[in-house]
């Protein structure tokens, strides 16, 4: 059953790079979907508000990875304090 998982893993991982960079796209998406109809905003206003949602978390998640390998030294070992 381990061999299984991790296949199905790795599958996953083949599509995913960042989980929670495609969960948050995911919840986003829903959020539009259930909250912009009931907000009855113009039209053109649905896609500025749907860009500037996905556009927030490309830039979270960018940075996010950016200090993640910034606090690690080409071997994987954190830097020390300057």
């Amino acid at each position: 059953m381990h061999w299984l998982k991790k296949i199905l893993a790795e599958l996953l991982g083949l599509f995913v790079d960042d989980i929670s960079f495609a969960l948050a796209i995911i919840a986003w998406l829903g959020v539009i979907w259930w909250g912009l109809p009931r907000l009855n905003l113009p039209a053109l206003w649905n896609g500025v508000v749907l860009f500037a949602g996905l556009a927030t978390i490309l830039a979270e998640s960018a940075l996010r990875k950016a200090r993640r390998s910034r606090s690690r030294s080409p071997g994987g070992r954190p830097m020390s304090p300057k």
